[in-house]
């Protein structure tokens, strides 16, 4: 059994839905989820905001928070994440947000680094993880790896 019918099988006992708010990862995250059977007793909605506008308005992201930590940052992943709970009224919100690269890294931010957000209930915790230069699709697959395993150990 995959993490992602895990987490479906968790949700579905919990009584819980999920949304996503991707940006890095463009939807990946929720496609994994929807390849499970019963994904539709947990899925109502989720967003692709790539665009730091479109995290703005979907999601309720603070412009100031972007500009005073980056859009790559735990903070806009923090807000990202309570953002899709508010805007879809589910219990579980994700968001993520990263360098895939190939380029837009920098020295603090490089590429590879990907935040995320995990909101439970309103409670919401953050994790940074460096994948490296592994390139722009396999840092796409190890954030979705990330997102259920991660998602486990919560549930």
């Amino acid at each position: 059994m995959t993490n992602a019918e895990k987490v479906v099988d968790k949700l579905i006992e919990y009584g819980y839905h999920i949304s996503f708010a991707e940006s890095c990862t463009g939807g990946l995250c929720c496609g994994e989820l929807v390849g499970v059977a019963n994904a539709s007793k947990v899925l109502d909605m989720s967003f692709v905001t790539y665009a730091n506008e479109a995290k703005i308005k979907l999601l309720g992201v603070k412009t100031d928070t972007i500009l005073s930590n980056g859009v790559v940052s735990e903070q806009v992943a923090f807000e990202m994440a309570q953002g899709v709970c508010e805007k879809s009224g589910s219990e579980v919100g994700i968001g993520i947000t990263g360098v895939a690269g190939p380029g837009g890294g920098t020295d603090k931010k490089p590429v590879g680094m990907v935040c995320f957000g995990f909101c439970v209930n309103g409670e919401t915790e953050t994790y940074t993880e460096y994948f490296g230069e592994i390139g722009r699709n396999e840092v796409r697959s190890k954030s979705v790896d990330f997102v259920f395993n991660k998602l486990m150990d919560i549930l």
